[in-house]
């Protein structure tokens, strides 16, 4: 009888491995340098991009998020913490200062940022490890120089393809290339994909090892970071999609062929990836969230009608696409205009999968699951937030120079951290922040800027210097 009892419970109940297997999945894709408007989606007029269409189509579309900074690695690591970059002192792209880059003279002395994101920082991965969660990241990494903070030091179960630098020198087997760096930071590069194939190419190679990774855990929660270092710099691309693109009409916004293949390379990634997880039948048990992190590169494609790019703090630079697919919970189709950022993914994930919140760790986030229920539309958050105390140097037309960013409702305000200068945009009426309102409307500009002050003494924020050998009459 008391084997029967068991055997109904277990039918009844299952087991506490079944009950695991119920929890949903993870996939969490990666873009880097992917500008706002570079899918079919958000209105491109000549890349290509059907699966990923097909993901918003099946999900939620975010028309407001941002990305924590207008560079990689603070934007990086504001997701993997929910912290704000400038809480971390991690706010420029690991590892060189912006100014050694300048020749110009600088009327402040930029602030000194951390090159590693510290090992007692708790990062979504080790929450969800905690939680029964098996974690792989592949791809770009980005948050450390040194070795021993890779992502097998930050929670993750294994590490393919991910270590200190900022992009491939090769998007091509063996992938390291050539790499410029100062003389001050020599070149130290370790290849964490040192086996592959003559003509291998690198977003097709990260994609096939996360093919593998599904299949090998689809039997148990899983959490999957896919980092495509594409679409950053060096332009590279399959040739055949390249002579593809070059067949085909220039857009009024864009018209590069490479960066267009290489998009659709990423494009082909994303539905490879669907497809595996329809193949091992857990597509309906998976959360699958696509962003950038940061805006694209100014150069290189357009961001019309957004001001600016990757590099610098307008629209351009920050804001970055979003896209939810979680069956049977969000709307297919459905469009999202609440203001969000990469610091809300932390406590949105852990709740997806039914872990409780950690506040005391991913302070700066906010868990937008009412967002994507429709519960609500908008958020109990004050503002946002972007700290930039650098110089971004050359390479990025209209390049950020020291400032600190507010977003309070449509308002956004740019106060420069060398003189002090504030720039006040209404987003609602000037998407295109082509009209500077802070003379016009002087009383919104300094409530702003007090916020802004207010927020940098609380999240003790590391601050630029005024530089004693700038000579501001003879730099006018």
């Amino acid at each position: 009888m008391k084997n029967f009892l068991g055997f109904l419970l277990i039918v009844f109940f299952g087991t506490g491995h079944a009950e695991e297997d119920l929890r949903p999945n993870v996939v969490f894709i990666l873009i880097d340098d992917m500008g706002w408007t570079d899918l079919e989606c958000y209105g491109s007029d000549y890349y290509k991009t059907p699966n990923i269409d097909r993901l918003a189509q099946h999900g939620m579309r975010f028309t407001d998020a941002y990305a924590a900074s207008c560079v990689c690695s603070p934007s990086r690591v504001s997701i993997l913490t929910g912290k704000y970059p400038g809480r971390l002192h991690i706010t420029h792209a690991i590892p060189i200062q912006g100014a050694e880059r300048l020749k110009e003279p600088l009327p402040v002395i930029e602030a000194i940022y951390k090159k590693n994101l510290p090992l007692e920082e708790v990062t979504i991965a080790e929450a969800l490890k905690e939680g029964g969660y098996v974690s792989a990241f592949m791809g770009k990494w980005h948050v450390c120089w040194e070795k021993d903070f890779y992502p097998e030091k930050q929670g993750f179960d294994f590490n393919i393809g991910g270590n200190n630098m900022g992009n491939p020198g090769n998007y091509f087997y063996p992938y390291n290339g050539s790499w410029r760096m100062t003389k001050k930071h020599p070149v130290t590069r370790w290849n964490t994909l040192p086996d592959g194939k003559p003509g291998e190419y690198l977003t097709d190679r990260l994609t096939d090892e996360a093919l593998t990774f599904i299949s090998k855990n689809k039997e148990r929660p899983f959490f999957l970071y896919l980092s495509h270092y594409a679409v950053h710099t060096p332009l590279q691309a399959p040739q055949k999609i390249v002579n593809k693109f070059k067949q085909i009409p220039s857009g009024d916004r864009h018209n590069n062929p490479v960066y267009a293949a290489m998009i659709e390379s990423v494009d082909q990634s994303v539905g490879r990836v669907m497809k595996k997880l329809k193949e091992v039948g857990i597509h309906n048990n998976t959360v699958v969230i696509f962003t950038s992190d940061n805006g694209g590169h100014g150069r290189i494609t357009s961001h019309a009608p957004l001001r600016g790019n990757k590099g610098n703090f307008y629209e351009g630079g920050i804001r970055v696409p979003l896209i939810v697919k979680w069956p049977n919970v969000v709307e297919l189709g459905s469009e999202c205009n609440t203001p969000v950022m990469g610091t809300d993914f932390f406590p949105t994930i852990l709740d997806i999968v039914g872990l409780k919140g950690r506040p005391e760790c991913h302070i700066d986030g906010i868990n937008i699951v009412p967002l994507l229920k429709q519960k609500v539309n908008h958020l109990e958050r004050d503002a946002l937030y972007w700290h930039y105390p650098n110089y971004i140097g050359a390479g990025h037309p209209g390049g950020a120079r020291p400032c600190s960013v507010i977003r309070k409702g449509d308002w956004k305000l740019i106060e420069s951290l060398e003189n002090g200068q504030l720039e006040l945009f209404n987003l609602k009426e000037d998407l295109g922040e082509k009209n500077n309102l802070a003379l016009t409307i002087p009383r919104k500009a300094n409530e702003l800027s007090q916020a802004l002050h207010t927020w940098r003494r609380d999240a003790k924020v590391q601050m630029p210097k005024p530089n004693p050998r700038f000579d501001e009459k003879l730099n006018k």
